[in-house]
């Protein structure tokens, strides 16, 4: 019993100390300065670099979505609905989650690596001792990068998805090319499009903020360092599993 209350404690103080660490970062935003170079250098890391993975992975879900939704549509005689479907979830709900995911694994751990590292090597007290907030300088650019950057890929990763399902479709599927378009764009509504770049936008916070969490409250040495890396991306993932349930279930009731 001992144990498992001591886990429970644990548990809750680290969300408390997580859900500190976004007030403060919120609270900071809108406070002067704003170093522009850091947020254009995050824009670049964060946005354009993860271009090449997130279009992948939304190329190949895609096609095999389709493929997926043609062999069960099949069997009740409803293979006409694989170009709308294919749209609504790489729109809704593939493209924000599968975007999200990558980018965290990518981008959480090399912020909570390259924040851990500035730790151990004591250029944070370097940053302190300049009269400079190292939350300002490192934090915030980062977090306000990632949530309007990640929004952008989820939106360039539905299009590359539906393409790929277009390609398989007409290439594989005997879809003819142009009645394929005109069904997706037929399906497809605004808010379909408009909540995934919600999703989008959120998943982009918490990563950002959990990669900078962790590299800020990570141990000494390689090890803690390899440790906050570990920590920041399992907790990313975690936290937009979650969060795209919420808000799934908001829109859904909305």
């Amino acid at each position: 019993m001992g144990s498992t209350g001591r886990a429970v404690l644990n548990a809750i103080g680290a969300i408390g100390a997580v859900a500190l660490f976004a007030a403060q970062t919120i609270g900071q935003i809108a406070r002067p300065p704003f170093y522009w170079r850091e947020f254009v250098s995050a824009c670049i890391t964060i946005g354009y670099f993860s271009l090449p993975v997130v279009g992948l992975t939304a190329l190949f879900t895609g096609g095999a979505l389709a493929l997926q939704i043609y062999a069960g549509g099949a069997r009740f005689n409803a293979e006409a609905v694989v170009p709308s479907i294919v749209a609504i979830g790489m729109v809704r709900e593939l493209g924000p989650v599968l975007g999200g995911l990558m980018v965290a694994a990518r981008v959480a751990s090399s912020i909570a690596a390259e924040i851990g590292t500035m730790k151990v090597t004591e250029q944070i007290d370097a940053l302190v001792t300049l009269s400079t907030n190292p939350m300002k300088y490192l934090t915030v650019p980062r977090v306000l990068a990632a949530t309007l950057t990640v929004p952008v890929l989820v939106l360039i990763g539905d299009i590359i998805g539906i393409m790929g399902g277009y390609l398989v479709g007409t290439s594989r599927l005997g879809f003819n090319a142009a009645a394929y378009l005109q069904n997706t764009a037929d399906f497809l509504e605004f808010w379909d499009i408009a909540s995934g770049l919600v999703k989008g936008a959120v998943f982009g916070f918490i990563v950002a903020l959990m990669g900078c969490y962790f590299g800020m409250t990570s141990g000494r040495g390689a090890q803690g360092v390899g440790a906050a890396t570990k920590a920041a991306v399992v907790a990313a993932s975690v936290l937009i599993l979650a969060a795209n349930y919420i808000l799934t279930e908001a829109f859904f009731t909305a």
